[in-house]
């Protein structure tokens, strides 16, 4: 059985410092790097709420810097 058949498997989700998400399972030691979100639950529920937050998978780094890029162009 897998974890998508197992529904009393609970998760957490967690977030690295590039503001990217993903689901791990609870009560494991979450990996250097990553920080829970204080949101727990079903895998499918966990993944709902990453699919309405995550809204531009961009890495944050991507992201500011492509913001830098615009102001630049704007300023020209």
């Amino acid at each position: 059985m897998n974890d998508d058949q197992e529904p009393s498997t609970a998760y957490v989700v967690v977030i690295n410092h590039e503001e990217q998400y993903s689901i791990w399972q609870a009560g494991r030691s979450i990996p250097m790097g990553w920080k829970s979100v204080g949101i727990d639950g079903s895998k499918s529920a966990c993944l709902d709420y990453i699919e309405k937050t995550w809204t531009d998978i961009r890495p944050l780094s991507l992201r500011r810097k492509m913001e830098q890029v615009e102001r630049r162009a704007i300023a020209a």
